[in-house]
């Protein structure tokens, strides 16, 4: 099946990057909008709209951004991945599995922001230490408390994701 390159043409010249390996392009808005209200991809929770809570962290060419604060106008040429483009198929990511297997998903409005950051932390830090991972998602609102189901997902992801 051909991937159809979506237009989000709003004010202004649109750019072209790419969502979860499906080209898009828009014009204008930030990039949680054009998740939300263009491709309809709902899993990037927006949260406090300054890109302090986390809740709505995405990998742009693999690193951490905030959505909500992102403008469109400067991902020309990038690669986006969200919470819908992790899993492989039916297999989800070794991150999801592991945040499921301990817990760590429980209302699920910061997880996704939390599984992307962490993604992204343990492509830097393979075997990070429970403090690097707790500075890492430092700056992430949990409003359920989960802050130790949260490290002990981190960690089990780790060794998920080592070669065997």
């Amino acid at each position: 099946m051909a991937v159809q390159k979506r237009s989000l043409a709003g004010e202004g010249k649109a750019v072209t990057f790419t969502v979860n390996g499906n080209p898009v392009a828009a014009a204008s808005g930030t990039l949680l909008t054009v998740l939300h209200d263009q491709l309809r991809l709902r899993g990037t929770r927006g949260g406090c709209g300054e890109g302090h809570c986390g809740a709505c962290t995405v990998l742009v060419d693999g690193a951490p951004v905030s959505a909500c604060v992102t403008p469109v106008s400067e991902l020309a040429g990038h690669a986006v991945r969200t919470i819908e483009g992790l899993a492989e198929g039916r297999r989800l990511h070794p991150v999801q599995e592991a945040f499921l297997a301990q817990g760590a998903y429980h209302c699920g409005y910061c997880g996704p922001g939390l599984i992307m950051k962490t993604v992204a932390l343990l492509r830097q830090s393979p075997n990070p230490a429970p403090a690097e991972v707790q500075q890492c998602l430092s700056g992430h609102l949990c409003r359920c408390g989960m802050q130790d189901r949260i490290l002990a997902a981190v960690l089990d992801a780790a060794g998920r994701m080592q070669p065997a």
